[in-house]
């Protein structure tokens, strides 16, 4: 007798990143889709987890983290942000960014919730507020620009709206937050009960001299935020899949009560390998010029195509319109691309529901400089 299962997801398939990245295997294109690196982490972070491993840190840890890398996050944080997170109560190592999203929607979204998105997102967001139960409310960025409309996310809000999630560096436009704009959203959010989730993986990657605003610099942002980030972005170990959430000590006993039963705790050694190599602030630090090089060079190699460039300003994308090339939609014209010339990219139309169409794609340049000139050289005929 066959099973009825009503689906939790059911408007959910295979994602487009994985069928991009089955397509370029399959053409044998050079695949600027998917956003990991294709070169190696610093070995002194091998070296340290290595050490950890042999030290025989292999059991299970404090279920909100080891608390040295607790305790250098904290350290992080108010350096860098000048907000001051207690390190046992106000900061929760996670399996990755995308569990931290996950369960901090979770831990605050109920049932009827309305919680507002910015479209273009990140593919997860939507997925994990209806496995909570809530609603999404689906505000468009500037289709232009891919900025924040705070008149559209004024009249988003209700009575019902739970939580709202930003991003930036964003995920896929590029583009950063300035600080007018975060103090436009603290100031519209000043007196309500909406929460914040901050989703800051790329927080080391802002270009041209900017600085991060990060939601802790902002005391009416960081009194209702979850700010999320991740190891994995940041030291170039994606499938190490380690980040961290940071909130005030009240949401974050909130968070902590769902984080102990979707994962109860993370990877034992890697986190004490990465305690130790936080020590040094030297390669987060210089993050920037390294991304800032590789968007650099991606850019001039662009610069002879027909491809229109967008503002990268941050994270470690670059989004292009190719209507001076095709009228296809973009979903057909990343299948074409790398069919034909041998590159893959990902369609903007991934990241969002009632967004306008546009047509435009995105790359990554989280790569070798090889890898790069090689996918550049293909793109010239363009």
């Amino acid at each position: 007798m066959p099973l009825t299962l009503q689906s939790r997801l059911p408007h959910v398939g295979t994602t487009v990143f994985s069928t991009m990245s089955a397509l370029a295997a399959q053409h044998g294109a050079v695949n600027l889709g998917q956003g990991f690196p294709d070169f190696a982490c610093d070995r002194r972070l091998i070296d340290a987890v290595d050490a950890a491993m042999r030290a025989d840190h292999n059991q299970y840890p404090l279920m909100a983290g080891v608390p040295a890398l607790r305790q250098a996050v904290a350290a992080k944080i108010a350096a860098l942000y000048g907000h001051g997170y207690d390190a046992d109560r106000e900061i929760t190592i996670t399996a990755g960014a995308t569990q931290g999203i996950l369960t901090a929607l979770l831990a605050v979204v109920h049932p009827g919730d309305e919680v507002i998105v910015l479209e273009p997102c990140y593919d997860s967001y939507a997925p994990n507020i209806e496995l909570a139960g809530g609603r999404v409310v689906r505000v468009p960025l500037n289709p232009q620009t891919y900025r924040p409309d705070f008149d559209r996310i004024a009249a988003a809000l209700s009575p019902d709206t739970r939580a709202i999630v930003i991003n930036t560096p964003h995920n896929p436009s590029a583009t950063v937050w300035t600080e007018a704009e975060m103090r436009q959203l603290e100031a519209l959010l000043a007196g309500s009960e909406v929460l914040v989730v901050s989703d800051e993986v790329y927080e080391h990657m802002v270009f041209d001299g900017a600085s991060h605003q990060s939601a802790a610099r902002f005391p009416g942002l960081a009194e209702r935020s979850f700010i999320v980030s991740s190891f994995g972005k940041t030291y170039h170990v994606t499938g190490w899949k380690v980040g961290y959430v940071a909130a005030p000590a009240a949401l974050m006993a909130e968070f902590r009560k769902v984080h102990q039963y979707n994962v109860f705790t993370v990877n034992t050694p890697m986190q004490h390998g990465l305690a130790s190599y936080m020590a040094d602030p030297a390669p987060y630090l210089d993050l920037p010029a390294f991304y800032q090089a590789k968007r650099d060079l991606f850019r001039a190699g662009l610069t002879g195509t027909r491809l229109r460039l967008l503002a990268s300003e941050g994270s470690y994308f670059q989004c292009v319109d190719y209507s001076e090339i095709s009228d296809m939609a973009d979903a057909d014209f990343c299948a074409w691309l790398t069919r034909e010339v041998g590159v893959a990219a990902i369609p903007m139309s991934a990241f969002s529901v009632e967004a306008p169409v546009q047509r435009v794609i995105r790359f990554c340049f989280a790569k070798t400089e090889a890898t790069l000139q090689r996918a550049l050289d293909k793109l010239a005929s363009l």
